[in-house]
């Protein structure tokens, strides 16, 4: 898609309004908002037409949260709703680099967006940035999809730099207790209600996640559920993915700038993995059973990839401990949390 986006004549690459929605139009001025859709793909070229249309409407990210939902089983976390709270400290990432970032001289926008990349979750960047900094929409987008991709990389060394040897090597009882079908429906239509209540703006990440999660666990929409996880969601992917990358031309993409947020944007990600962590440190001065404060670190919002992370970085310490369910529960919480 970026190799598309730049190609000299070919006219594929998005052409980015200001802040004010003005757009240079064949040398004319225009309101990109009051365009209709079939001015833009004839006057812009269809990238244009499908990011206006799919991207710069929000229209995307909230379907992929859907696919995200029906995949997504929040028994792990109902079994031990304590872990719940490393959701919370994992956000620690977003918000130290909030403050930082406007100290940077990032407007406090612009400084939200950068900060929501800690979170390890494309689909959450995108939607905000949209709705916050849509200037920054490409270099936001790539650094949160890195970030998820170096999961596996990333937070190993995030971890071991505040957890010793003996901490990773605590073991966790696991309580197979089973969530009841009730509980499970519940679960979604009382998270939409409160998170609705509590952060309005949320709902629309919020609410298409839970109305996915409910088509998997009532148990009457099988086939439904089966589309939101496979051919819908990787259909979203693809478009949402080729779609971002024709945003990425060379002279708005290869900047200083640029550079500066894939850095910040690491930070973001390092923060909220140590968070996490911190948090289980100070919980177990106050705990007879010791938890296991790699833990803290899956609550990040990329699941499952950070709780197996977790589980690897347990059974290389030592091949006998399993803590990937209470990971597991940490780390869907944090799905909820950073949206």
């Amino acid at each position: 898609g970026v190799l598309l986006a730049n190609f000299p004549g070919g006219d594929m690459g998005v052409i980015q309004a200001d802040e004010n929605g003005m757009i240079n139009v064949h040398g004319v001025m225009k309101n990109i908002w009051e365009m209709p859709l079939h001015d833009i793909a004839h006057e812009l070229g269809l990238m244009n037409f499908i990011y206006y249309m799919l991207i710069k409407t929000g229209f995307l990210p909230p379907i992929i949260f859907m696919g995200v939902g029906a995949l997504t089983d929040f028994g792990p976390m109902l079994r031990n709703l304590r872990l719940s709270i490393f959701g919370a400290a994992a956000q620690l990432g977003i918000f130290t680099v909030l403050l930082v970032a406007i100290l940077m001289g990032f407007t406090p926008k612009e400084a939200a967006s950068l900060g929501i990349i800690g979170g390890a979750d494309g689909p959450t960047a995108i939607f905000t940035t949209i709705k916050l900094a849509p200037h920054l929409l490409g270099p936001i987008a790539i650094a949160a999809y890195s970030y998820m991709a170096l999961v596996p990389i990333v937070q190993p060394f995030a971890i071991r730099l505040v957890t010793t040897k003996k901490e990773r090597c605590i073991h966790m009882e696991y309580n197979p207790k089973s969530v009841s079908k009730t509980m499970k429906i519940a679960f979604p239509i009382i998270v939409t209600v409160i998170v609705g209540l509590v952060a309005p703006q949320s709902v629309a990440l919020v609410g298409f996640l839970m109305f996915g999660n409910l088509i998997r666990e009532c148990g009457v929409l099988g086939t439904l559920s089966d589309t939101a996880q496979n051919i819908l969601a990787n259909l979203i992917t693809l478009l949402l993915g080729i779609t971002i990358s024709f945003s990425m031309r060379a002279d708005q993409f290869v900047t200083k700038e640029t550079l500066l947020i894939l850095v910040i944007g690491l930070f973001a990600f390092v923060m909220d993995t140590i968070g996490g962590v911190l948090l289980a440190k100070f919980m177990n001065f106050f705990l007879k059973k010791k938890i296991n404060p790699m833990i803290g670190g899956a609550g990040i919002s990329a699941f499952p990839m950070s709780s197996r992370v977790v589980q690897k970085m347990a059974m290389e310490e030592d091949p006998t401990n399993v803590i990937l369910m209470q990971a597991a529960g940490a780390n869907v919480s944090g799905q909820i949390a950073s949206v």
